[in-house]
């Protein structure tokens, strides 16, 4: 979806799912309609955010505004760092290379465990007695 130097793209990461879209300006970022220092308390999570654009020497060249939803704080900013990748490569395909060579293409498949029937957990068991 691309009209009017718009790029559109999705990020995962974990169980989020952010929708990105991003055009050129002055470097807003707003996600879930708030800025992004109100959204993210932490500093880490801003930090990753922001590193395709560190990557490319882009900082403060686009406005960014995310729907994100699912999973927790670093998930949503892994999620919206990959959104953020896919949109800057569609913006400029000689950027996917450098994205490519830093890791943030590629979608980290790393997901939670899940619990198995007969067990405390994924892989914890029930305490054993043996009398």
């Amino acid at each position: 979806m691309e009209q009017q130097n718009v790029f559109y793209a999705t990020g995962k990461r974990k169980m989020a799912v952010a929708r990105t879209w991003l055009k050129p300006g002055k470097g807003e970022i707003i996600i879930n309609n708030k800025p992004v220092e109100e959204f993210f308390a932490q500093d880490a999570a801003r930090q990753m955010l922001m590193q395709p654009f560190e990557l490319t020497n882009t900082t403060g060249e686009y406005d960014i505004k995310v729907n994100v939803r699912g999973g927790g704080a670093m998930g949503q900013a892994g999620a919206i760092r990959h959104g953020i990748t896919k949109a800057l490569f569609q913006s400029n395909p000689d950027f996917r290379q450098m994205l490519k060579k830093a890791g943030l293409v590629k979608r980290d498949p790393r997901t939670k465990e899940r619990k198995k029937y007969g067990q405390r957990g994924a892989r914890a068991r029930f305490q054993f007695s043996k009398r």
